[in-house]
C-alpha cells in the first residue's frame, strides 16, 4: 500500500524531458522598477553595506533600483534617500508612501496635508508615490468608514502627484483567490496556510471586484497623473480585464512583480499582453535583490523552455500554486522596452547603456 502523505510533503518529480536554458543576465540593461531593500520582502539591505548591494545588481546587469520602501518621515524616507540615492543617484530611486495613520486624528484636512507632504518630499529626492493594499482593504477614515480606492475626498493627493511628475505605483489587490473561501477549491490554498494574514474573503472584506472597480474608476479620473498597476494591474489572472483597462487609459502601466506564477501558465495570452503592450510593462521582481530570482525571470522572459519550476530554488515546490510556468520567448525590441525603456519613460531617467 502507498505511503500516505500530507499535502506539504508532496513535491512531484517531473520526467518530463525538456529543454533548459540558464540565463545569467538579462538580453539588455535592467531597471528593476518595483521592489524592496527592507524587511519583510527586500532582504535586509538597508542594513548591508551599499558596495555588496551594488556588487549583486552588477551580477544580474541591474543598472537602476526603484526602492519602495521609502514610506515616509525621518525614520524611513530620509533614510533609505541617504542610504540608497544620495551616494549613487543614478543607481536608485526612493519612492516615498503616505502615512495613513494621520487621517482619524486629523479628520478632513488629511488629503491636503498629503498634498502637501508630497511637495516636500519632491523637493527633497523622492521618485514616486508607494501605495500599498491596506488601502482599499483596511484604512478607515477619521469616521471609522472604511475607504475606497476611488474616494473623491483624496483626489487632490492624486492631482498633486501628477502635477509633481511623481508616478503613483498602486497595489491596491492581491490575486483573486486571496478574496474566495479558503476551502479544498482555492488553488492557493497552501500558501494561504503559510499566511494566515493574506486571508482578504469577502465579507468581511471589500469583494475583489469592488476594488478593482475602484481602480480602475481612479486611473480614468486622473488621467494627467501617472499610474503603475503593480502585479500586472492587480489582476494578473485576467489580462483581458487588464489590456481594456491600459487601452482605455493612456495614464495606466503595469509591472508583472511577483506575479510570473500567473501569467506563465498562461504562455499564449501573456506572449500576446507583452507584445500588444511592450510600451506600457515595466519590469519588477519584487523580491529584494534576489540573484535566483532574477534568473527565473529572465529565462521567463527570453526563451521558450517548457514546464519549469518559477521557484529560485528548483528543488523546492512552488509556493504560490501547484503548477509549472512557460518561457514567453520575447522579440529583442519588447525585452528592450520591459527591461528598460518604459521605466526610463515613466521615471524620467536615463540609464548608461
Amino acid at each position: 500500500m502507498a505511503k500516505e502523505l500530507l499535502l506539504r510533503e508532496f513535491n512531484p518529480k517531473s520526467h518530463l524531458v525538456t529543454k533548459a536554458t540558464e540565463v545569467l543576465k538579462p538580453r539588455f540593461p535592467l531597471i528593476d522598477a518595483h521592489n524592496h531593500l527592507a524587511e519583510p520582502f527586500g532582504g535586509g539591505w538597508d542594513k548591508k553595506p551599499l558596495d555588496q548591494l551594488l556588487d549583486v545588481l552588477d551580477q544580474v546587469d541591474v543598472r537602476h533600483y526603484v526602492d519602495l520602501d521609502g514610506g515616509w518621515g525621518e525614520d524611513v524616507f530620509y533614510t533609505h534617500l541617504r542610504k540608497f540615492k544620495q551616494p549613487a543617484p543614478d543607481r536608485f530611486s526612493v519612492f516615498c508612501g503616505i502615512d495613513w495613520t494621520k487621517w482619524p486624528e486629523m479628520g478632513d484636512d488629511f488629503p491636503g496635508w498629503v498634498a502637501k507632504k508630497l511637495v516636500e518630499y519632491k523637493k527633497d529626492g523622492a521618485d514616486g508615490l508607494k501605495v500599498w493594499k491596506n488601502f482599499g482593504l483596511h484604512q478607515k477614515d477619521h469616521l471609522g468608514n472604511l475607504v475606497d480606492v476611488d474616494d473623491p475626498r483624496l483626489s487632490e493627493v492624486w492631482e498633486q502627484a501628477g502635477e509633481l511628475g511623481l508616478p503613483v505605483l498602486i497595489h491596491a489587490a492581491d490575486p483573486v483567490a486571496f478574496f474566495d473561501p479558503v476551502d479544498e477549491r482555492n488553488e492557493r490554498w497552501e500558501e494561504l496556510q503559510k499566511h494566515p494574514d493574506w486571508m482578504f474573503t469577502s465579507p468581511p472584506f471589500p469583494s475583489f471586484d469592488h476594488i478593482l472597480e475602484g481602480l480602475a474608476h481612479l486611473v480614468e479620473a486622473h488621467p494627467r497623473t501617472t499610474f503603475i498597476g503593480a502585479h500586472v494591474g492587480c489582476y494578473a489572472e485576467n489580462l483581458a480585464w487588464v489590456g481594456d483597462l491600459l487601452d482605455r487609459s493612456p495614464n495606466f502601466y503595469v509591472d508583472f512583480a511577483a506575479r510570473i506564477p500567473e501569467i506563465g501558465r498562461q504562455p499564449f495570452t501573456a506572449r500576446k499582453f507583452f507584445l500588444d503592450y511592450s510600451d506600457r510593462i515595466v519590469f519588477g521582481l519584487d523580491m529584494g535583490p534576489h540573484l535566483g530570482a532574477y534568473r527565473v525571470y529572465f529565462r521567463f522572459l527570453e526563451t521558450d523552455d517548457e514546464y519549469f519550476n518559477y521557484n529560485p530554488d528548483p528543488d523546492a515546490a512552488p509556493d504560490s500554486g501547484r503548477w509549472m510556468i512557460y518561457g514567453l520567448n520575447l522579440p529583442d525590441e519588447v525585452l528592450k522596452n520591459v527591461y528598460h525603456r518604459n521605466a526610463e519613460r515613466v521615471l524620467g531617467i536615463q540609464i548608461k547603456k
